[in-house]
């Protein structure tokens, strides 16, 4: 019902609320969230400048509390909360937050913590130089003025500065349907690509980037990657990685990393938790205590280091987990005459050029205008004072009027002046008129006359107003210009650990108990045949080294249990120990079932290629003799709980594991000396989950599997056996005949009481060394060609001089290196001397036959 006058008019809904929220986002786009291109400056930051410069808060004079200042934004310019114009003046005095600084506040501005500032009535803020820069010929008619949210008075819609606050400072702001993020640059390159721009207008983004290298932020950091930059500046947007810069050192004893810069925008103490976290949680290994040792002085985060971590390794899991490594998203969204546009580099710098064009003109047209109009009044000066006889009369005509007017009137008509020349002369101090001042007039007008022939020449010359435009701008950067904080690494971008890992040679050793660590290659030399060896590794007393193996720090090693899980790590991922130290539980890098142990292991390269992976095979065999053949393929993307490798039947285990190429030979050996060679075409490949078929019968229910090893070269290839009780053989593959699979084999060992029960099969070559470790955790590498090659039905010659009643715990085969030089024995033999005796005495190269 509509009272007396009134009507209702029927309106679409659906079109009242697309009008409605069209005014609404444009609203929000041009009057609060984006930048204008020309001065880089939303309308709130506009409005905190100004208002400080109104209310005379410049560089030079005192602090002002800042309450006094959001109070005096708020109430004439910036009809919105308080909390709104604090924060935005907090934000532009905060040296983590802007590049340049625009305001200078004094007392609790928060931290790069993330805490907060102290209320507005504890803190003060004055203008800082550089703003001044922006406000510069304010009062020159520069930049046209609106009218405030009241309509009493007037603001600027844009300042007219002289700084390029869009690049040097950037911005960041959610609108409705768009948002901007801009980064920062360095004052002095921006400049330099700006008179590069002037200089010659046709430059590309591409000749623009010689001068700006790319963002410069005010927390420093490196720039990760060029690809992003690339990007952000030839299109507008771009996603630059940033680093925080780290060194390593060595604090009470231990590897640090000590973190010195964070990256852009980064909470410190809310990175130093999360860290804090991850350690806590085992998802960030290697590090012992964080410490935060920041102070007035600068940044110092410091991680220190468990003993066998790797700081490079740990490094990188900081960048991969933590906020050490950001990304910050380009999107140079800026309004251009009221409308949003995205901008690439040259873009931003066009508007900008253009704006100071326009400024110079304005403020040369104004300056001209000024001189023009002084110039006037001192024309009529100098017709009224230029002889004794013209100023007589003036002052006559003056004391004869009867009023103001009336003498105004008198003096236009005898001297054809104009009223505002009439005027002047009415208002001018008879002290003007002695003979000194009457020549500075004259002086005066002469000056102002070359100045009015100046600016005309600015305004009829763009070439000059241009290098006006640049000639201030050089002075900007010789007053505020300063050196990069963001380094650039152009090799990085998306790099993996690895990159910066070198790929050195390593000695694998996992113990008996599950102990692994990866040891340098270097820190082992050659001994000769029948040494006792060097001391290799600290065990527990029931613990011994059970496994050795030679690999590349970029090699991926796959680990497969007795129960026929297979898991996955870098060899680099495995900490680091010298010979003598223990190693890490195994259980601490994988999820191994407790009551499971590692059994074989597998040394691979990429398992992301899949030519590779396809065309490689994996051989496995139990300790029963079961054998299996399946595509690594299946093997190339394990899962952190393991996967299922092999189908172990109850009361089997799984012993060994091989690649192939799938055309090579097996061989297979066993505990009692046996072994037995097959062609592999006879495996047809399976999947991960099938137990496999028959490759060995067993002679006795005591035998059982102990290696296997695959041939590639029968007529270059060489088998070594080696027994418990030191003995070892090297045989050519040939003195074994290929037989059907699942047969009995043939002896490869005689085994007796002296030699003790078969351990390993190996297939080397001259080029080979041999690592033998024994359970006591003593070590000898020796040269493979030593070992002459023997008839295939021997006992074999003695390796390794045992103590006591110590046992060969392993061997591996490790590539020769030239130039390792021989180290003498490390140990004597004076132990169980008259034991050994006999053995010592013998020729070791005479075979014994049994």
């Amino acid at each position: 019902m509509t009272g007396e006058g009134e009507k209702l008019i029927p309106i679409n809904i659906e079109d009242e609320m697309k009008s409605s929220y069209i005014d609404y986002s444009m609203s929000v786009i041009v009057s609060r969230a984006l930048p204008d291109v020309r001065d880089g400056l939303k309308p709130v930051h506009r409005r905190v400048l100004f208002g400080m410069y109104e209310l005379g808060v410049t560089s030079s004079s005192a602090y002002k509390k800042s309450a006094r200042i959001v109070g005096e934004v708020m109430g004439k310019y910036h009809p919105h909360g308080d909390s709104s114009v604090y924060d935005t003046m907090v934000r532009l005095a905060q040296e983590w937050s802007m590049r340049y600084q625009l305001v200078d506040g004094q007392g609790n501005y928060g931290s790069v913590d993330g805490d907060p500032p102290a209320a507005m009535r504890y803190t003060e803020a004055r203008l800082k130089k550089i703003s001044e820069e922006i406000l510069s010929d304010i009062d020159k008619d520069t930049v046209d003025t609106q009218l405030n949210f009241d309509d009493t008075l007037e603001e600027p819609e844009v300042m007219p500065t002289r700084i390029p606050i869009l690049l040097v400072n950037g911005a960041s702001g959610i609108a409705v349907g768009m948002a901007t993020n801009m980064a920062p640059h360095n004052l002095s390159e921006s400049i330099d690509a700006i008179c590069a721009y002037i200089d010659d207008n046709e430059i590309s983004v591409e000749g623009l980037m010689k001068y700006i290298k790319a963002p410069d932020f005010p927390t420093g950091g490196t720039i990760y990657g060029y690809e992003g930059v690339k990007s952000a500046f030839e299109t507008g947007r771009g996603r630059i990685i940033i680093r925080g810069k780290a060194n390593f050192e060595e604090v009470h004893g231990k590897d640090a990393i000590v973190v010195t810069e964070i990256p852009y925008q980064v909470n410190k103490a809310d990175m130093i938790a999360r860290t804090a976290e991850l350690v806590k949680e085992d998802k960030l290994q290697g590090i012992a205590e964080i410490r935060d040792e920041s102070d007035r002085k600068g940044m110092r985060v410091v991680y220190i280091l468990k003993n066998e971590a790797i700081p490079n390794v740990v490094l990188n899991l900081l960048y991969k987990y933590t906020a050490l490594q950001t990304s910050f998203s380009v999107n140079n969204i800026a309004l251009v005459k009221g409308k949003p546009v995205q901008l690439n580099l040259k873009d931003i710098i066009h508007h900008f050029v253009d704006h100071r064009h326009d400024v110079v003109v304005r403020r040369t047209q104004y300056l001209l205008r000024k001189a023009q109009e002084r110039a006037h009044i001192l024309e009529g000066f100098m017709k009224v004072i230029a002889t004794q006889d013209s100023l007589d009369l003036a002052i006559k005509i003056i004391r004869e009027s009867a009023s103001p007017a009336e003498a105004k009137t008198g003096l236009i008509q005898e001297f054809e002046l104009s009223e505002i020349q009439a005027q002047a002369i009415l208002d001018l101090r008879l002290a003007r008129l002695t003979g000194m001042e009457l020549d500075k007039i004259r002086d005066e007008y002469e000056a102002i006359m070359k100045e009015i022939e100046n600016l005309n020449n600015i305004l009829n010359d763009k070439g000059l107003r241009f290098q006006i435009i640049k000639d201030e701008l050089l002075e900007i950067k010789q007053k505020y210009g300063d050196e990069r904080r963001t380094d650039i690494d152009f090799a990085g971008g998306e790099m993996s650990i690895e990159d910066i890992i070198p790929d050195e040679k390593v000695v694998l050793t996992i113990s008996k108990m599950g102990y692994i660590k990866r040891t340098s290659l270097s820190e082992y030399r050659t001994q000769s045949r029948g040494g006792v060896g060097n001391r290799a590794a600290s065990t527990r007393d029931e613990d011994f080294l059970e496994y050795v193996v030679s690999a590349t720090a970029h090699q991926y090693m796959l680990f497969f249990t007795e129960k026929g899980k297979c898991f996955w790590l870098r060899v680099f991922e495995i900490p680091e120990g010298s010979k003598t130290a223990k190693g890490r539980a195994i259980q601490n890098l994988i999820n191994i079932e407790t009551d499971d142990k590692i059994k074989a292991y597998i040394l691979t390269h990429d398992l992301k290629n899949e030519e590779y992976t396809s065309n490689t095979f994996l051989v496995m065999v139990t300790q029963k003799g079961t054998v299996k053949k399946t595509s690594l393929e299946a093997y190339s993307r394990p899962r952190a709980n393991g996967i299922n490798a092999i189908n172990v039947k109850e009361g089997d285990t799984l012993v060994s594991a091989s690649l192939t190429s799938g055309k090579d030979e097996i061989m297979i050996a066993t505990k009692y000396g046996k072994a037995i060679r097959f062609p592999q075409e006879t495996l047809r490949p399976i999947g991960r989950n099938a137990s496999g078929v028959r490759g060995i019968t067993l002679g006795s229910e005591n035998d059982e599997v102990i290696g296997m090893v695959i041939i590639s070269d029968p007529e270059n290839d060489t088998i070594l056996v080696v027994s418990e009780k030191g003995y070892g053989k090297r045989t050519h593959v040939d003195a074994y005949r290929i037989t059907n699979r699942g047969g009995k084999g043939v002896i490869t060992l005689n085994i007796t009481d002296k030699t003790g029960d078969l351990i390993a099969i190996q297939k080397v070559t001259d080029e080979n060394d041999l690592m033998i470790i024994n359970k006591s955790g003593v070590a000898i590498r020796m040269s493979v060609e030593e070992l002459r090659v023997m008839s295939r039905n021997t006992q074999g010659v003695r390796l390794i001089n045992l103590k006591k009643n110590d046992e060969i715990a392993a061997i591996t085969k490790i590539e020769k290196e030239e130039g390792v030089e021989e180290e003498e024995n490390s140990e004597t033999m004076n132990s169980d001397e008259t034991t050994n005796k006999d053995e010592r005495s013998q020729d070791p190269n005479i075979e014994i036959q049994d």
